[in-house]
């Protein structure tokens, strides 16, 4: 099974470089770090007591590591969940906060569990994701895998601009399906058929 750090390493490597795209709430991000979190952590790279896009720029891979195992696994406890979710669950949290846990949540309510819809890894929570995850945690995965993946279809059927993470410049499956579909089994993916078929409505 991974470490926490290499599965942090892995998300660093996924997220990129610097970017800063008008249409992502998350502003200047580097690495998946925001200049939001950077902000809330006091994160100054350049010590000039202002966090700006400059201290973004700044990051190292190093750095980024440490606040996603700091402060996007240790602090919300997703180490509570089946080592088999981890690596989903905590690649979510990078990019969604703790609507990774109410999508988990979510599911658990649907699978029969009497879990609260409050983003928080709590005891209650643990304890369902322990018994979904029998026999076969691998299954609890690919229903949170695939939980994931229509949660971004639903944000991007809300918010056009955020269509653009879903559906590649091409029309294939973008940056977000295909991020969720690293985590699930392939017998899972959508097919190109299917995936042309879900995002048609948009035109």
């Amino acid at each position: 099974m991974q470490s926490v750090r290499q599965i942090a390493w892995e998300i660093v490597a996924r997220e990129g470089g610097f970017v800063d795209d008008p249409d992502d709430p998350g502003g200047a991000t580097k690495y998946g770090v925001t200049i939001h979190t950077m902000r809330r952590l006091g994160v100054d790279l350049t010590d000039d007591g202002v966090v700006d896009r400059r201290d973004v720029m700044a990051l190292s891979r190093e750095q980024a590591v440490e606040i996603f195992i700091a402060h996007y696994f240790r602090k919300p406890r997703l180490g509570l969940a089946p080592e088999a979710l981890q690596p989903s669950l905590f690649d979510m949290y990078v990019n969604a906060g703790s609507q990774a846990v109410r999508i988990l949540q979510r599911l658990l309510v649907q699978m029969g569990f009497a879990v609260i819809v409050d983003g928080v890894m709590g005891p209650q929570t643990a304890a369902a994701c322990a018994q979904a995850a029998m026999p076969d945690p691998m299954a609890l995965r690919d229903a949170y895998g695939v939980a994931r993946r229509n949660y971004y279809f639903r944000l991007a059927d809300r918010r056009p601009a955020s269509r653009k993470y879903v559906r590649s410049r091409t029309g294939g499956k973008g940056g977000w399906i295909r991020r969720a579909e690293a985590f699930l089994s392939p017998s899972y993916h959508l097919s190109e058929a299917e995936f042309h078929e879900r995002v048609a409505a948009w035109g």
